[in-house]
């Protein structure tokens, strides 16, 4: 059976079973962002010349106004997007590493032989929510990722605290 190169055996005891960085999707591109602000900057001014030949002095500044919400919009949603999630599964320890879009940093470690998996799922949606559970500990996980994407990295999260749970193979036989 052929495994994801993230499940092949350490090198050494304490070397990553599995590595993941999540990150939140954006679907605009630096280079898009700057077509679309082009294109609705080009259709604001137009259209604004076309009411301030009316007359209409005051629209042509709303115009104006429009482009510049749209802009702060996109900037926060990019800043937003610098955000990311770590998670480092290694036979004697999970570590989640949480970096929010400001920089703030959180972590924690799990022991990954009392660490188990808890989704929440909507019959309608899929997976909703991933919880990372050891013990009263409830770390909630992926929280960036859609239904197909959390039940894929569920999936892959398990079978590494399955490995991490028979511990570390210093020694396979090939």
């Amino acid at each position: 059976m052929n495994q994801p190169d993230d499940f092949d055996p350490p090198a050494t005891a304490d070397a990553p079973i599995f590595r993941a960085t999540l990150t939140p999707h954006r679907s605009l591109s630096r280079g898009g962002f700057l077509t679309l602000m082009a294109f609705v900057a080009a259709i604001s001014f137009v259209s604004g010349l076309v009411f301030l030949r009316m007359g209409a002095w005051p629209v042509f500044g709303f115009f104006g106004l429009d482009v510049l919400i749209i802009y702060g919009a996109f900037r926060l949603n990019f800043r937003h997007a610098r955000a990311h999630e770590d998670i480092v599964v290694t036979p004697y320890e999970i570590r989640v590493r949480r970096v929010s879009h400001r920089g703030d940093v959180m972590e924690w470690s799990l022991n990954p032989l009392w660490a188990r998996i808890e989704k929440h799922s909507h019959p309608e949606f899929g997976i909703e929510r991933l919880y990372l559970v050891a013990g009263r500990r409830r770390l909630s996980i992926a929280s960036f990722l859609g239904p197909d994407e959390k039940a894929s990295f569920a999936a892959a999260l398990q079978e590494a605290l399955h490995a991490a749970k028979r511990g570390p193979t210093l020694n396979p036989v090939t």
